[in-house]
């Protein structure tokens, strides 16, 4: 039997996070997928956006824990957000640090692309970093075979090199994910010029750095620079595959810079999986919105609304999918699915 530990902000009691709620959270990002099928390919992103925050937003309320989102999403384009230092839970059980991002990639919803997803990252309390100040991170994901070969401050084609030899493959065959940004136009080249393919994301990079750290993909490197809130949310996915991830702050301005280190955030500074999230108790869970890589979209199949999600769970290891067959009437509605909060 786990014993209770003393909350010392209140003096209450709390449990750590445990298996029984990770079928809580992939409720809310089932909630929140299916609440955007709507939007899907009509060109809003903000709707798509508020439509899922508002159903994780209330099915989050239900759930049996005392969460506070350390690392939210919006704060880029100003978009419906679950905002930085919001209580979610009914306050009950276990303390965590929440990541969030009702959908990780947008712009592929509005647009009618693949490899959106609706996720959440839980941990202990006070294990996340809080790298909310600074938007942007440089990373390199990869799978069991980089920890000890792979090392971001190196040039790329040696890292991939060196991860080609530990894998035991051709560089030729190996693929490295990038977000399709001007700003990664060196590092595609270079990429090339070593010899290996590349599969560019146009958003994403959640999906992308997972895919990167399992076995069987076919990606076996994600790098370049993204959110800083996805890669904290990644590397609480990355303790359950035991694979690579490590992470540098990009300021975009003076000004940034300087919010980051009054926050006594670190740059010139390479974090690893440890310093992204303290804890291995962690959670990782996401329901595709649209169909990708990592899961398959939301789906209407006559009377039902089927789902495709993936929890991974740091302190076992293990990787559980989850599929969900929603009865329609149940989401009022033929266009919204109805009032969410009530049903699933």
């Amino acid at each position: 039997m786990k014993m209770p530990t003393v909350n010392t902000e209140n003096g209450t009691l709390f449990l750590h996070p445990d298996r029984n709620l990770a079928m809580e959270l992939v409720r809310a990002t089932e909630a929140a997928a299916i609440r955007a099928v709507p939007f899907i390919g009509r060109g809003d992103k903000n709707a798509a956006d508020k439509a899922a925050v508002d159903a994780m937003r209330k099915f989050l309320g239900t759930v049996n824990f005392d969460g506070v989102v350390v690392i939210g999403e919006g704060e880029k384009d100003e978009a419906p957000m679950l905002y930085n230092g919001e209580h979610v839970g009914n306050g009950r059980g276990p303390a965590c640090d929440i990541a969030v991002d009702p959908i990780d990639g947008t712009s592929l919803t509005a647009a009618g692309r693949q490899n959106a997803i609706s996720m959440i990252a839980v941990s202990d309390r006070g294990s996340m970093l809080d790298a909310s100040s600074v938007f942007y991170m440089d990373k390199i994901v990869a799978g069991h075979e980089a920890v000890g070969i792979v090392d971001i401050r190196k040039p790329i084609g040696e890292n991939l090199r060196a991860l080609a030899k530990a894998k035991g493959k051709p560089i030729g065959e190996m693929v490295v994910a990038v977000l399709d940004r001007p700003r990664h136009a060196q590092l595609i080249e270079d990429i090339r010029t070593a010899g290996a393919g590349t599969r560019i994301m146009l958003d994403g990079d959640v999906a992308g750095g997972i895919n990167a750290a399992r076995y069987g993909t076919r990606i076996d490197m994600c790098v370049g620079i993204g959110g800083s809130p996805e890669g904290v949310a990644t590397a609480c996915a990355i303790k359950a595959l035991g694979g690579l991830i490590q992470g540098r702050l990009v300021a975009s301005s003076d000004d940034e810079r300087q919010k980051g280190l009054d926050a006594g955030l670190k740059f010139d500074y390479i974090y690893e999986a440890d310093e992204l999230v303290s804890s291995n108790n962690t959670y990782f869970v996401a329901t595709g919105v649209t169909d990708g890589g990592l899961v398959s979209g939301v789906r209407r199949k006559g009377p039902t609304i089927h789902t495709e999600s993936i929890v991974l769970r740091g302190r076992s290891g293990t990787v559980r999918r989850v599929i969900g067959e929603h009865l329609a009437d149940k989401w009022i509605g033929e266009l919204d699915f109805g009032n969410v909060g009530d049903h699933a």
